[in-house]
């Protein structure tokens, strides 16, 4: 055999091996020559049916032919030629190739031959378009998602175009829907709520699924008197007839809040966050109603009072004014401290000590509440770095729970840390767990990999059920206060609460009972099995540190690297 042959055996051998075809197109003649096996890659079983560049052009999808002429032409003055685009394939149908080349050029400079290499990449393209929609579209109802929707509704608003409306949905008692018919059953009540709501829209208007059970719509053009006619019809649509499932007719009503824009809200953010506050509105009422958002002369001057808060706490945060208080967190059995909870607090330019709730609630409004959870994760940390044998916990808001940038901090600041990580535990509350299920389910994983505690807090007060302690995955919940004060006096909440700890324990999660006060309450929760207590009968809030010898002021000094970037980011 020789030389030559050999190589180009070998050649053919390996192309065939890699399922790639190489050609020679001679740009005279137009006739190509392939090397590889062609029937293996593209079903095609003669060569002369793609052996000239028009008959190749034949095969392509008429869509994609301009693209490629466009890449063709740039090749022959010389640049590097890659193009994707659909291939008929001997069977008939469209697969997906990738063509790679670059034209010989003669003494002239006129393109004469091109050298280039096919693979089929059908395969490829299908990952990438299921990434592509799975970032951009609800897996189960194939709407939009909540970024996807918020985007849109960015875009909309940037036209600066027609007065329009945003639609805050929520199924009305979803949590019942799960627990009597299972998941299967409720996941269809999704899907068909859904496409009737999306069959009462125009074309130009838009739909997403943007939490468990809840919807988003954008109405594009719609005048401000015509958005309650708007909901009514969508009310009724969903209302009308029982929604058909595996289990029977499901009878089903949603509650609606709705805002109009530019006139009540100038942001995406603002716009959905006022709509789901009318929602909530609109479910305290009685649910199967639709409420409205109005800012009345009395929320306009809680608007001013809040922005004059956030400015404090802005200012607070870059000058070092934001610190902790701790409170015990103690085993029932023996007393002793398993950790302390950080509560934030904020000390005025005239030292006046200013608990969290008279200033969180508002900047979670204005949105700044993520700098301030990234700021008390950092010196969280900070703090059992610099002093072991001690563990925190610390709460986060509902809004970070479904904030990635936190959670890849807090991914960041941990991985291969576990001495610190295991002192962490993370509060969630139980309506921000049962907001977003699946985000939470995942968020609490991540923090358990990375060795972190997770606890549920304010059990009790929402409609958590065995299914959603169990997939959520939590380490402990925190029973909430209102069914420990004044336990001796309230026989009803003794009973509930035994029920409670049977149903907890049954899944091997630990309890924390707050709001603990006086030694006759601690001796009915330790007789009913408590794990954990928490109240002013063991500890109140206090700013110094038992565990060290520095001051709140040196500690709170420590992370001002991470103020100055938030607050610049917050500004």
């Amino acid at each position: 055999m020789l030389p030559s042959e050999n190589v180009t055996v070998r050649l053919q051998a390996a192309l065939s091996a890699a399922g790639d075809l190489a050609y020679e197109w001679d740009l005279q003649s137009d006739a190509i020559s392939w090397h590889g096996s062609v029937d293996t890659a593209l079903g095609i079983d003669d060569r002369l049916a793609i052996g000239t560049g028009r008959a190749f052009a034949g095969r392509i999808n008429p869509e994609d032919l301009p693209q490629r002429q466009d890449r063709l032409s740039e090749s022959r003055r010389g640049a590097v030629y890659e193009s994707e685009y659909r291939l008929r394939s001997g069977d008939g149908r469209f697969c997906w190739v990738e063509d790679r080349g670059q034209c010989e050029l003669d003494g002239a400079g006129r393109a004469v031959r091109m050298l280039g290499v096919v693979r089929v990449i059908t395969a490829r393209k299908a990952a990438e378009l299921r990434l592509e929609r799975l970032a951009n579209f609800d897996d189960l109802t194939g709407h939009f998602n909540k970024l996807k929707l918020r985007e849109a509704v960015h875009q909309v608003v940037g036209e600066g175009g027609p007065s329009g409306a945003y639609l805050a949905i929520g199924i009305d008692n979803m949590t019942m829907i799960n627990d009597a018919f299972g998941y299967e059953a409720a996941d269809g009540v999704i899907i068909e709520v859904g496409r009737r709501l999306e069959a009462c829209l125009d074309a130009k208007d838009l739909i997403g699924r943007v939490g468990g059970d809840r919807f988003g719509i954008l109405l594009r053009s719609c005048a401000e008197d015509m958005i309650a006619s708007a909901a009514a019809r969508l009310l009724g649509a969903i209302s009308e007839d029982p929604i058909a499932t595996a289990v029977g007719p499901i009878y089903i009503t949603v509650s609606l809040g709705s805002i109009a824009f530019p006139r009540q809200a100038a942001t995406a953010q603002d716009i959905m966050t006022r709509a789901e506050t009318a929602l909530a509105e609109a479910k305290r009422a009685g649910r199967d109603c639709v409420a409205a958002y109005q800012l009345t002369d009395s929320k306009r001057g809680e608007h001013r009072a809040g922005m004059a808060i956030g400015e404090r706490v802005q200012r607070a945060l870059k000058e070092g004014r934001l610190l902790f208080a701790f409170q015990p967190v103690v085993h029932s059995a023996s007393g002793a401290v398993d950790y302390y909870e950080c509560l934030l607090r904020m000390r005025e330019e005239d030292g006046t000590i200013v608990p969290a709730g008279a200033f969180v609630p508002m900047i979670e409004q204005l949105g700044l509440i993520r700098n301030i959870d990234r700021f008390v994760l950092e010196l969280a940390v900070e703090e059992l770095a610099a002093s072991p044998g001690f563990n925190l916990g610390f709460n986060i808001s509902g809004l970070t729970a479904a904030d990635q940038p936190w959670l890849h901090a807090c991914v960041s600041l941990l991985t291969g840390k576990p001495h610190i990580a295991n002192r962490i535990v993370v509060e969630i509350t139980e309506t921000t767990a049962l907001r977003d299920f699946e985000d939470s389910g995942r968020f609490v994983k991540t923090l358990r990999d990375l060795g972190c505690r997770v606890a549920l807090d304010d059990f009790g007060a929402g409609f958590t059920s065995v299914r959603h302690l169990q997939a959520l995955g939590v380490d402990t919940v925190k029973i909430d206060g209102s069914f420990v004060r004044n336990l001796a006096d309230h026989p009803e909440n003794q009973v509930f609460l035994r029920h409670l700890l049977g149903l907890v324990h049954g899944l091997g999660l630990k309890t924390v009972a707050e709001c603990v006060e006086t030694a006759e309450e601690m001796a009915i929760l330790r007789q009913q099995g408590v794990d954990f207590m928490q109240g002013y009968y063991f500890g109140k809030p206090v700013i110094e540190r038992s565990w060290s010898t520095r001051s709140p002021d040196e500690m709170a000094a420590k992370p001002a690297r991470l103020r100055r970037s938030l607050s610049s980011a917050a500004c």
